[in-house]
């Protein structure tokens, strides 16, 4: 967490009860602050990329979802570096900087642009590393830029094709699944189960490859490997190439 964190939360917590006093908030730094209100409820990530912005690297977002009855209704993702507005209202479609967005119309997997992310802590513990070798030797490619909420807009965008990650917290991605869903794609968990923002894995896509993507994801559940994890039997030999005009030798 940096000072950053907390003076961005400070500021949409006391904005928040200001507007609406009765609401409940779940922030990612305080946890909670419950209000009157059992029907209304915001999820607040003041800061998500928090280890990107900490370094400047420039994937970080602010990120805020209302739920209703146990449903989300509304969210908003917004990009300070590049000044982008990612909203969604149920039932009003999704906008970036006022204008409609919808996902990619991408059919094949093979032709797919996913992203995935990693723990901040107990990277070695987690699982996520045979879901992503398998991903990156049949698509296109997987990125990991660090930031949930920005990957969920992405693929709202058109600009991923899907996304995957294991243990989210409902602020990660109650605005982004919205954002998808509004845009014409699909989440639910990697197993096919509707999506559940406690649940413990989020697959989120175009929809279109939803289902291949849930089929190797069974693989991998199933150790069944479409490419073998790669092993290092030795230290590979390395040879120098010579400097051009140098009378050195290849070595090993």
């Amino acid at each position: 967490m940096t000072e950053a964190d907390r003076a961005s939360e400070k500021l949409v917590i006391e904005r928040l009860q200001q507007h609406f006093p009765t609401h409940s908030i779940v922030a990612e730094e305080s946890g909670g602050h419950a209000g009157a209100s059992a029907e209304y409820c915001w999820y607040v990530d003041p800061l998500d990329g928090t280890t990107n912005f900490a370094h400047g690297f420039p994937m970080y977002n602010v990120t805020l979802a209302l739920e209703k009855a146990g449903e989300v209704v509304a969210g908003v993702i917004f990009d300070p570096e590049r000044n982008e507005m990612f909203t969604c209202e149920r039932g009003s479609g999704s906008q970036l900087n006022g204008q409609p967005i919808h996902v990619s119309r991408v059919r094949n997997i093979e032709e797919t642009l996913v992203a995935t992310g990693f723990p901040s802590l107990r990277r070695h513990q987690n699982v996520n590393v045979h879901f992503y070798y398998q991903l990156a030797m049949i698509t296109h490619g997987v990125r990991r830029a660090g930031s949930a909420a920005l990957d969920l807009a992405y693929v709202a965008s058109g600009r991923l094709d899907a996304f995957w990650e294991f243990g989210l917290n409902p602020w990660d991605m109650a605005a982004g699944t919205l954002l998808i869903t509004e845009a014409g794609g699909k989440c639910s968990d990697m197993h096919g189960a509707p999506a559940n923002l406690r649940g413990p894995h989020l697959l989120a896509d175009n929809g279109a490859v939803h289902d291949a993507m849930l089929e190797i994801f069974g693989e991998v559940f199933r150790c069944e490997y479409r490419y073998p994890m790669p092993v290092i039997e030795k230290t590979p030999v390395i040879e120098k190439t010579p400097v051009i005009g140098s009378s050195s030798k290849p070595w090993s």
